[in-house]
């Protein structure tokens, strides 16, 4: 992981094609600006992590009602 510090309205650049500017910092939060192209998705960990705990939930309801399924043949 790399650490760098960077202050408001200062940038930094990932792969000549995204752009990333402090925009605004409080003193416990940092607001971003992230220029990237469309088909770079841009999430937030915490959704992504909802999301595949919800996937994983999912699976195991399924596989739960079809082990009830095949035990009721």
């Amino acid at each position: 992981m790399l650490i760098l510090q960077r202050r408001k309205w200062q940038s930094l650049s990932i792969n000549n094609n995204i752009k990333l500017t402090i925009v605004d910092t409080g003193a416990d939060w940092v607001k971003l600006a992230i220029d990237a192209p469309k088909e770079i998705p841009i999430l937030r960990t915490e959704l992504v992590e909802a999301a595949a705990e919800n996937q994983e939930a999912s699976r195991t309801v399924s596989r739960e009602v079809l082990d009830k399924i095949l035990k009721q043949r």
